[in-house]
């Protein structure tokens, strides 16, 4: 399966899919650790059955057609160069709301997509760091873009972009999009045609 209308020059150029799945991110740094995976892989899943937050907690992707991804890139390049990148990320993906579906959700620092005030996303940027220069960013990008139900803890503070705005979002079209954007992103920041 290839992503279509993908522009970029690596990102997202091995796509990887899985109908179900513990954690993209956990796929990813399993691949790292097998040394199974090329720069640029994205791995998305439909259902997530052990999705991965930040400080450990868990995010639930238990609905299909829900946002659920990650993406391995290897810059090579000294920590500086990746400041800020978690708020970049975000950045990147309240543009694609506004500019595709016209909504404005709003970011919560550091790594958390809200709309009034309820979680809708969220970011999750790990890396492997030697002598401060960055061997692997692996993030992870959850979104609520169809899920409908939220169990007692979460759903006074969880909410979703059919839940609000009772739109679809086409999960592999935002995926393109973001890969799209966020190599531009990286090649500026790091100073790399990468090929």
């Amino acid at each position: 399966m290839q992503l279509k209308n993908l522009k970029t020059k690596f990102l997202g150029r091995n796509f990887i899919y899985h109908n179900n799945l513990d954690s993209t991110q956990s796929e990813i740094w399993r691949l790292i650790k097998n040394n199974n995976i090329i720069n640029g892989t994205v791995v998305l899943a439909d259902i997530q059955t052990d999705g991965k937050g930040t400080h450990g907690r868990a995010w639930y992707t238990d609905e299909k057609n829900n946002v659920a991804f990650s993406l391995y890139i290897t810059p090579n390049c000294n920590i500086k160069k990746l400041d800020g990148i978690t708020l970049r990320i975000a950045q990147i993906i309240t543009k694609i709301f506004k500019d595709q579906y016209n909504i404005d959700l709003q970011i919560k620092l550091p790594n958390d997509l809200v709309f009034k005030g309820k979680k809708v996303g969220g970011i999750l940027t790990e890396t492997q760091i030697v002598s401060e220069v960055v061997k692997y960013l692996v993030v992870g990008i959850g979104i609520n873009t169809n899920k409908q139900s939220f169990n007692d803890e979460i759903k006074n503070i969880a909410t979703s972009i059919k839940n609000e705005f009772s739109i679809n979002v086409d999960t592999q079209s935002f995926v393109t999009e973001f890969c799209n954007r966020f190599e531009k992103e990286i090649i500026k920041r790091i100073n790399s045609v990468y090929l």
